[in-house]
């Protein structure tokens, strides 16, 4: 009887370290798939894990529990422009009661003009120097990096830029 147990229980440790093993390749896997970039504009699913890919890479430096990351949709409907004046007013909010040191804000969609304009007016009137130490990330195209980028320096956060 005490072989057997013994016996159980080596047999139940080796299965619970190959088990481990696996589920730690299986981890590594799938950190190693790229999201590719969707598409469609109106696909909000694969924009939104597309953009958590870009988020979790400029990560470096962030301190807090998790990023303030705001999708920024594309369409010219009325329900699409709601959501994106509801987002610049939580963005607008957060700019003037400033953020703590640590913190990532990361903004992104698939039209770069709409975020890079969201930036623009959330961080008008932004205090120099009032967001030292706070990550901004925006996800864009190359060509409105230089005009966000202008807004955001001169309250001393860490601007990033991100390539859609």
């Amino acid at each position: 009887m005490r072989k057997l147990s013994i016996a159980l229980a080596l047999g139940l440790s080796a299965s619970l370290i190959l088990a481990g093993c696996h589920q730690k390749q299986a981890a590594q896997t799938q950190q190693t798939t790229q999201v590719s970039r969707p598409s469609s504009p109106t696909d909000v699913a694969a924009w939104q894990k597309y953009m958590q890919q870009l988020v979790i890479k400029n990560m470096q430096g962030m301190t807090a529990q998790q990023p303030y990351v705001y999708f920024v949709p594309a369409g010219t409907d009325s329900s699409d422009q709601a959501q994106r004046d509801r987002q610049l007013e939580q963005v607008q909010s957060m700019v003037s009661r400033g953020v703590l040191p640590g913190n990532l804000i990361a903004l992104g969609g698939p039209n770069s003009q709409f975020t890079a304009n969201m930036l623009i007016n959330a961080f008008t009137g932004a205090q120099s120097g009032s967001f030292h130490g706070v990550i901004v990330l925006f996800m864009g195209n190359k060509a409105d990096e230089a005009k966000v980028a202008a807004i955001i320096k001169p309250t001393g956060a860490v601007f990033r830029f991100a390539q859609m």
